[in-house]
């Protein structure tokens, strides 16, 4: 019996299984972004992909299993982007700048990820609660600026009493805004806050207030 894969349509056969997997992603991501759970149609992803209608509920299930997995997805990048920038080797000031700055960036450069993460709010989360996957390498991210926190602690560069989550939800919402309500705001205020000298402002800015939260006034 052949190895290959027949995808169902004439001239696509398919030897690569996990790069037709992270192809319907790709594809199903940028459709959930735009259209969301419920506007999103499999038949619009398979047309798009190199995969079939019957292929993509192979490898999913349904579509809410495709959207999960999607999310999923979204989440990984970030956190396996967050892994390289191995700030753990670096002084906790150092690291803390480099790891909002991080984020402050792929949140502007990764717009489908941000629509995805307010799909899933307009859901409750609740198709979150099917992946446990999520939850761990989400917790990657809250341990990663735990050690941050507590070596910065330990050599008396950062205030005593903060909460991991609490840091990470503030940068979060920080670099979040700026993707989610840009438009609202330019257009609300006559300014395009999307604009090369903006986009540096609110970056620098960005920065600049997560390291006065944590940083002692003496650091400042």
């Amino acid at each position: 019996m052949s190895s290959i894969e027949n995808t169902g349509r004439p001239g696509r056969r398919q030897q690569d299984p996990e790069g037709t997997r992270r192809n319907i992603i790709e594809v199903a991501s940028t459709e959930f972004a735009l259209n969301g759970l419920a506007g999103a149609r499999i038949d619009e992803i398979a047309e798009k992909t190199r995969a079939s209608k019957r292929m993509i509920y192979y490898y999913f299930g349904d579509k809410e299993g495709l959207y999960v997995s999607a999310l999923e997805n979204a989440y990984r990048v970030v956190r396996e982007g967050e892994a390289e920038l191995d700030i753990e080797s670096l002084p906790p000031l150092e690291g803390l700048r480099r790891l909002v700055g991080f984020t402050f960036d792929h949140h502007s450069e990764h717009e489908d990820f941000i629509r995805m993460v307010m799909i899933e709010n307009i859901h409750s989360g609740r198709y979150m609660e099917r992946s446990p996957a999520l939850r761990a390498v989400n917790e990657a991210a809250i341990a990663r600026i735990g050690s941050i926190y507590a070596k910065g602690v330990e050599e008396g560069v950062f205030r005593e009493g903060l909460d991991p989550l609490e840091i990470h939800w503030q940068i979060s919402a920080l670099c979040f805004f700026n993707v989610s309500n840009r438009a609202t705001f330019s257009h609300l205020f006559g300014r395009d806050m999307g604009s090369a000298d903006s986009q540096a402002s609110l970056r620098q800015n960005t920065i600049d207030m997560v390291f006065r939260y944590l940083a002692k006034p003496e650091y400042i």
